[in-house]
């Protein structure tokens, strides 16, 4: 005899799935987020240095 099926299981099984999908992209954007600030920052840093160097 077949198990009766178990909606409010299969319905938090699929909402735990989209949640951790959910987070995943949300953690993918943030990682990408982060290394375009640092690039950004990088990429600001040794103008600022040398003028305030490069200035007798």
């Amino acid at each position: 005899m077949a198990f009766k099926p178990n909606y409010r299981r299969d319905r938090a099984e699929r909402q735990r799935a989209a949640r951790a999908r959910t987070e995943e992209k949300q953690r993918k954007k943030e990682e990408k987020a982060a290394l375009r600030k640092a690039e950004r920052e990088a990429a600001e840093a040794p103008p600022d240095e040398k003028q305030t160097t490069g200035q007798p």
